[in-house]
């Protein structure tokens, strides 16, 4: 017990080793989650209930969670809170799956940590956005720090499926930078996203809560524009890939984020000709995660790492010790 009080994991891990579809189960349930609670916090921001918790951590300055003279926006705001609690225990899951894997990986177990700093990062942000009144830089920040935990949660996901040898590119250099440019045209198309975000109409809460100071129809104009050079560069990827005959993953990556970004910009254009709807809104949001996960698995399917290697069961310390005891059985004579 003392053991196990020093160093939990260590000891979880000398007794149970995760078969590969449990590690890939455990690995991808923080990639669902990560998607969820962006997702529910969009549906704070366009409910209006941004400020249904007045402080943090506290819902209010007298009680821990929300009352019921907080009303629905309490209620809403307080359910996103707790959200964060399956999110963290899904990232546990992870951490834990991924240090008890034999033998041991420890590039993916620090990648799977790396998930649970984002989210306590991501917390105090979300705390310091609700203590300065939905400031919208803030709330800029808080989404691409969830963006950052989408691609860390993809990114193990994908490690989970691929061995832990050097990277072996399975297309060219040409094909490679432009698998580049596009996640950072991917990027940056993020990036101008959360600030017509900020300039936009949906603040997050009924008071007045300041908005970045640009015009929205300008911003929105840009945003689209990225998003065309995304698919511009989407659509030469998949015709390179095409002529060069790559093999079959990279084409198929492609093919998706083709039909994902297709449905996007769909949603967008209907949003902006509609006056952004609430309802579009959240689609869109979602839509821009399936994106920059879509990019990622394209950027990742370029290379290769081999195949996962094969878990082999630990039997615990006193097992061992019980089989060394036990003397050995005579062996039968031909």
């Amino acid at each position: 017990m003392l053991k196990a009080a020093r160093n939990p994991l260590a000891y979880v891990a000398s007794r149970w080793t995760p078969s590969q579809r449990t590690l890939q189960r455990a690995t991808l349930t923080a990639v669902v989650m990560s998607v969820v609670i962006v997702v529910t916090g969009g549906a704070v921001r366009l409910t209006g209930s941004g400020l249904g918790c007045d402080t943090w951590p506290k819902c209010t300055g007298d009680s821990l969670i929300a009352t019921q003279e907080m009303g629905l926006h309490g209620a809403i705001e307080f359910g996103n809170r707790m959200l964060t609690y399956v999110l963290c225990a899904a990232v546990g899951w992870a951490i834990v799956a991924a240090r008890s894997t034999e033998p041991r990986r420890r590039g993916l177990t620090r990648l799977a940590w790396t998930q649970f700093f984002i989210v306590v990062a991501n917390a105090v942000l979300g705390g310091v956005t609700v203590l300065t009144g939905l400031n919208p830089y803030s709330v800029a920040g808080h989404f691409l720090l969830a963006t950052a935990l989408i691609t860390v949660t993809v990114l193990t996901w994908h490690r989970a499926r691929e061995g832990d040898g050097p990277p072996r590119p399975l297309v060219g250099p040409r094909v490679r930078q432009l698998g580049a440019a596009l996640l950072a045209a991917s990027a940056v198309l993020i990036a101008v996203g959360t600030v017509v975000t900020g300039a936009g109409p949906h603040a997050g809460d009924s008071s007045d809560v300041p908005r970045i100071p640009l015009d929205w129809d300008s911003v929105t104009r840009v945003h689209a524009a990225t998003a065309w050079l995304v698919v511009a560069l989407t659509l030469a990827l998949w015709v390179f890939l095409r002529v060069v005959d790559a093999p079959d993953g990279p084409r198929a990556r492609t093919r998706d984020l083709t039909v994902v970004l297709a449905s996007q910009i769909v949603v967008g254009y209907a949003q902006y000709l509609t006056d952004v709807p609430e309802l579009l809104v959240a689609v869109h949001l979602l839509g821009s995660t399936l994106v920059w996960i879509a990019v990622l698995r394209v950027v990742l399917s370029l290379r290769e790492r081999g195949t996962a290697p094969v878990p082999t069961a630990s039997a615990p310390p006193e097992a061992v010790g019980r089989a060394a005891a036990r003397p050995e059985a005579p062996v039968p004579s031909a």
